[in-house]
């Protein structure tokens, strides 16, 4: 395949985008490659999205999942389509259409998992999240309340915080050590330039995934359990009060 083939990743600047016209660049077994994409491709913890890709003659292939090439020489991205259906040719013009609810779900407790790293300021050594619970690994030798965590974090979304985007360099984030809260995963650099995601007042840390515009968006949470994970680790679910 030709690494230089790119899709244009249009959620970064706008989450709330559920379709978009594409053209089909290259096909690989039944990973679809478009020109451009509003479909999250899995990393950083959030899973990629599905939905369907509608072609020019009404018909429709399920979309079951989405992934980045491996490296930053392969930029495009992967969408896996159902097996066993006849899929559309090079060329193609296509319309995406993800399945919004599930993206919003995963977009509101992402925004969540940011809110819960304001609560408990320790570096986060694990993460992942899905449609209704997300959870953070803390590097935390000592025991904390869920109950308390709890009461955080809702006060938190309920302050009705906005979310704000910007840019910096990859030289910029290298002196801002600061910023960086998870040990495991690195913000993805190599391209020049890193993404910021704020909540104002509460928090801000470099981060290429789907979020609310506004923490109130997040709604009603509650930690679900907290464990023990080795002598430095405490590893805190949270889930949604209406799943």
């Amino acid at each position: 395949m030709d690494k230089q083939i790119v899709t244009e990743e249009l959620f970064r600047e706008n989450g709330y985008l559920t379709h978009c016209e594409a053209t089909i660049l290259n096909i690989v077994e039944n990973k679809i490659v478009l020109d451009r994409t509003v479909f999250y491709p899995e990393g950083g913890g959030q899973p990629g999205d599905i939905g369907v890709l509608i072609c020019a003659d009404g018909s429709e292939i399920t979309i079951e999942d989405t992934y980045k090439g491996k490296n930053i020489a392969d930029p495009a991205h992967y969408h896996v389509a159902a097996i066993g259906i006849e899929l559309p040719h090079i060329g193609d013009p296509v319309t995406l259409k993800l399945d919004w609810v599930r993206r919003y779900k995963i977009m509101r407790m992402h925004s969540c998992m940011h809110m819960l790293c304001a609560v408990i300021p320790a570096p986060v050594s694990g993460g992942s999240i899905s449609e209704n619970r997300g959870r953070l690994d803390f590097d935390l030798p000592d025991p904390i309340n869920r109950d308390k965590i709890t009461q955080q974090l809702q006060a938190l979304i309920k302050m009705d915080r906005p979310m704000s985007l910007s840019w910096i360099t990859d030289e910029e984030l290298d002196k801002r050590k600061d910023l960086v809260r998870t040990m495991s995963v690195k913000p993805p650099t190599g391209t020049g330039r890193v993404r910021l995601v704020s909540f104002e007042g509460i928090d801000l840390q470099p981060c290429g995934g789907t979020h609310v515009a506004s923490s109130a968006e997040i709604g009603d949470v509650y930690v679900r359990k907290i464990e023990k994970k080795g002598k430095r680790n405490r590893r805190v679910t949270v889930e949604f009060v209406d799943r």
